[in-house]
């Protein structure tokens, strides 16, 4: 299962968002560090709206999404987090 999948359910079962985007940036970043030419998967954005986040800090929030992801925030070379 590709990354971006991974990281869909992961999130989807640790906050039951409104919203949800995870976004492969990897082609916008060819030639950059971190970049895996083949299938890519190296460099994402995710975009998450749920109730649970909404009182915590922009900290806080991102903490817990990477709780959430485990190990799988290690496997990628960039992270951007929009949380709103």
């Amino acid at each position: 299962m590709a990354i971006a999948e991974q990281m869909r359910e992961c999130l989807t079962r640790a906050f039951r968002p409104s919203r949800i985007e995870v976004i492969d940036d990897s082609e916008k970043h060819r030639g950059h560090a971190g970049y895996r030419g083949e299938g890519g998967e190296s460099h994402f954005t995710i975009v998450l709206r749920a109730d649970e986040l909404a009182s915590m800090s922009r900290l806080e929030r991102h903490r817990a999404v990477h709780r959430a992801l485990g190990d799988l925030a290690t496997r990628v070379h960039a992270l951007a987090l929009d949380l709103g």
